[in-house]
């Protein structure tokens, strides 16, 4: 089973994660931050990991740390969650068109985190969250999760489209790299013999 849960707990945030990768896309995410809620549930539903997300952070001081530390326990349980990586795709890709928004996300599984970002958002905020931290989120996930990233929006005009947009092609992506390879089923997908 490709289950994982994580407890985080600092001076700013306390956290619960707990996810199931061979999921149907269930979600119960509740971190305080209404539109970070509402990306998650877009990451649950379009990658198929059932995802349960509890956060009780600092959002007396802003949203940052509680979106952050969310990123870094979600990465945590991704890698905890899938092990060895043996049977999986590694690779997945995306491009994702939401109205005026088409972003593209390709990412590897492949243990060695990095973050290629190509996205301005044309607002500082999506009502009163702030934009810079969509990437926030997805550099926690990555460098926790062992993740190779690229997002790059191609278009759009509108934050909150493109904003989800990056989620969802994330998600789908993600759904592609974790999926079984059926070619290679008992195999790390790697010439090294581990990732």
């Amino acid at each position: 089973m490709r289950n994982a849960t994580i407890t985080r707990k600092t001076a700013e945030t306390e956290i619960s994660v707990e996810i199931a990768i061979d999921g149907s896309g269930l979600y119960d995410n509740q971190t305080g931050v209404g539109f970070f809620d509402h990306m998650l549930d877009q990451l649950a539903r379009h990658s198929l990991i059932d995802m349960t997300v509890r956060c009780a952070g600092d959002l007396h001081v802003d949203d940052h740390h509680t979106v952050e530390d969310v990123g870094i326990a979600l990465g945590q349980a991704l890698s905890h969650a899938i092990g060895d990586k043996r049977g999986i795709r590694r690779y997945g890709a995306c491009l994702l068109p939401m109205d005026d928004a088409l972003v593209r996300a390709a990412l590897d599984l492949s243990g060695r985190p990095y973050l290629v970002w190509n996205m301005d958002l044309p607002t500082a905020k999506i009502g009163t969250f702030d934009t810079e931290l969509v990437r926030e989120f997805f550099q926690a996930f990555s460098t926790h999760g062992g993740i190779t990233l690229h997002v790059d929006a191609l278009a759009g005009i509108n934050s909150h489209h493109m904003a989800e947009a990056a989620f969802k092609a994330v998600a789908r992506s993600l759904r592609e790299a974790l999926e079984s390879d059926a070619r290679k089923s008992d195999a790390i997908p790697s010439t090294k013999g581990s990732l």
